[in-house]
């Protein structure tokens, strides 16, 4: 090795060598008693780091404050820590909230208080002049405070609790800390008399209906605010914007509108939208999300009728109920692969929507997803996707085809509900159930192969579908429920696998095409169960079956040779309203 090598490596241990003033420093950020001990233990020279300490860096108990024996100030981190008195220690540190009458009689014993909040009970002992010393405004601190007719918040308050302000109808003027970080819920409602209101760059929150009943307020000064809020407050780089306030009329001296905004653009300091941000504002045509919003809240363009076009930045993972509920004019829009999950409705009611392709990250499409959508005419489903939950598709009135990978194992309750132009489905092998009323009023669908792990056909499956004249129920399934095949007026034949024992209520009601059914396994018919089929002519009962429901054969086209049958009763050849006899046997399937 040559000299100048040497000394380089010589030079760069010296600089890696911490001095007991810098390890000490660095000792303060460590949480746990171990990391000190470790650190002894483990470094010769670093040996009585923890004596070197006056204070205590970390909550201490009866074990670690031994290794702690020349503290002077004790710091208190939260309500649950010990506190010792014995040694030196002649000063504690407290750092976890406490109320300014506290204050007051810990700064009597000599300590200090570090989070000092002005609550309604300080504000009755001690007066409407908030001390200098409060760091932040507690929940309802002023509620209905009648006299109150201006306050000055001190600079080193952070936060202004949840309806702080709220009913305060005599307030005419408030001076806001320029340190005020969060402004709460109801923070300033029913203050009848507060014209204007100065909010400094400081805050980033302000809550839910904040300014809710401020009849008075036409004027809002926001020094360069740039988040979207409950309230739907928002000013960009250029003081341009728009609040949903009743009476406003003015933002940093400008004329704004309200929700008659037409299009939008978002600033790149903005990352969040809060729920609702954007909540019916009818006239918001366009709008261009940058890259550095994270999070979309519910409902942030519900109702937002106009909306044509909108990008979904690769930033988002998630989007959240209801978002893009009833944006009729929303023609196409492209999801992100960021997007793992879409959430219950969506979509919903988007009825120019017309196709949309779900990328391959989705894991789960929400309940209502693109129910009402009734011009989506194309959708591809990944297969990452395991249901096709509630409502799915319920109401896409212009989708003809859909292609379901084999991923996807249930269809769940009004999954296709009114697809009036499914014409053609596959279901594939891996689906073990069809959920209540899943392709009712699906009235162009001709034909549907039902997989052989199907165990379930829920109530009302296919109610209504018109256009079905075959279909096929494989042996797995057990019994028909109600109104299963209700009005299916082309349905001409079918198979009834031997081990369905029942069939429910309505469950062939008005098949008025149906001509012949073999069910010789089955012992229980429901109410109405082939009332008004008036094409059947040929039925073959078991000679075993125990239960007719009322009206079951009602205007049938068999009723005449039914009718020889005495083990018939003549209430299943009855119309209307059931009525009840106790000696008859009678099946309703709920």
């Amino acid at each position: 090795m040559n000299l100048y090598r040497e000394l380089a490596i010589r030079n760069d241990k010296e600089r890696m060598k911490l001095e007991c003033n810098e390890i000490m420093i660095t000792s303060m950020y460590f949480n746990d008693i171990n990391d000190f001990i470790n650190l002894e233990i483990g470094i010769k020279r670093f040996q009585g780091n923890m004596e070197r300490f006056h204070f205590n860096p970390i909550p201490l108990n009866e074990y670690s404050r031994k290794f702690f024996p020349n503290i002077e100030t004790f710091h208190i981190y939260n309500r649950n820590n010990e506190i010792f008195n014995d040694g030196r220690i002649f000063k504690k540190i407290i750092w976890y909230k406490v109320e300014y009458s506290t204050y007051l009689q810990e700064k009597e014993s000599g300590n200090i208080c570090k989070n000092i909040e002005y609550t309604d009970k300080d504000k009755d002992k001690y007066g409407t002049t908030i001390p200098s010393e409060v760091n932040s405004l507690g929940n309802f601190c002023f509620y209905s405070c009648a006299l109150l007719k201006s306050i000055n918040i001190p600079t080193r308050v952070t936060k202004i609790g949840d309806g702080c302000f709220c009913n305060c109808k005599d307030l005419t003027s408030i001076n806001m800390s320029t340190r005020v970080t969060k402004i709460g819920d109801v923070c300033f409602e029913g203050c009848e008399l507060l014209s204007s209101i100065n909010i400094p760059n400081s805050v980033n929150e302000i809550g839910k209906d904040c300014f809710k009943k401020c009849s008075s307020l036409t004027e809002l000064n926001m020094q360069n605010i740039l988040f979207i809020s409950k309230d739907k407050i928002f000013v960009n780089e250029y003081n341009l914007g728009f609040i949903y306030i009743d009476n406003l009329k003015r933002i940093n001296g400008k004329e704004v509108e309200i929700r008659n905004i037409n299009e939008f653009t978002i600033p790149s300091t903005v990352n969040c939208f809060k729920d609702n941000c954007f909540k019916e504002c009818y006239q918001l045509s366009s709008i261009n999300i940058p890259s550095t919003v994270t999070e979309i809240g519910k409902e942030s363009f519900y109702g937002c009728t106009s909306l044509n076009s909108i990008n979904i930045p690769s930033s988002i993972s998630e989007i959240k109920d209801s978002c893009f509920y009833e944006c009729s004019s929303l023609t196409n829009i492209t999801i992100p692969s960021s997007v793992s999950k879409i959430s219950e409705n969506c979509f919903g009611s988007c009825t120019s929507l017309q196709s949309i392709n779900i990328p391959t990250t989705i894991s789960e499409l929400g309940i209502k997803c693109f129910m009402g959508c009734s011009s989506l005419t194309s959708v591809t489903i990944p297969t990452t996707i395991s249901k096709l939950k509630n409502n799915c598709f319920s109401g896409c009135r212009s989708m003809s085809s859909i292609e379901i990978p084999s991923s996807i194992t249930s269809f769940e309750d009004y999954c296709f509900f009114e697809c009036s132009s499914l014409s053609n489905i596959t279901i594939p092998s891996t689906v073990n159930k069809l959920g209540n009323w899943c392709f009712y009023k699906c009235s162009s669908l001709t034909t549907i192969n039902i997989p052989s792990v199907v165990t379930y056909i829920g109530y009302g499956s296919f109610y209504d579908c018109t256009s079905l004249t075959s279909i096929n129920i494989p042996s797995s399934i057990r019994d028909l429920r109600n109104d299963t095949f209700n009005k299916c007026y082309s349905l001409s034949n079918i198979n009834i696998p031997s081990r369905v024992s029942a069939l429910g209520a309505n469950c062939f009601k008005e098949c008025s095409s149906l001509k012949s059914i073999n069910i010789p396994s089955i012992n229980k018919l429901g109410d109405k169960c082939f009332s008004e089929c008036v094409s059947l002519t040929s039925i073959n009962i078991s000679s075993s079956f125990i239960e007719f429901g009322f009206g079951c054969f009602y205007r049938c086209g068999c009723e005449e040779t039914l009718r020889k049958n005495k083990r018939i009763p003549t209430v299943s050849f009855e119309g209307g309203d059931r009525k009840i006899d106790k000696n008859i046997r009678i099946l309703n399937l709920e």
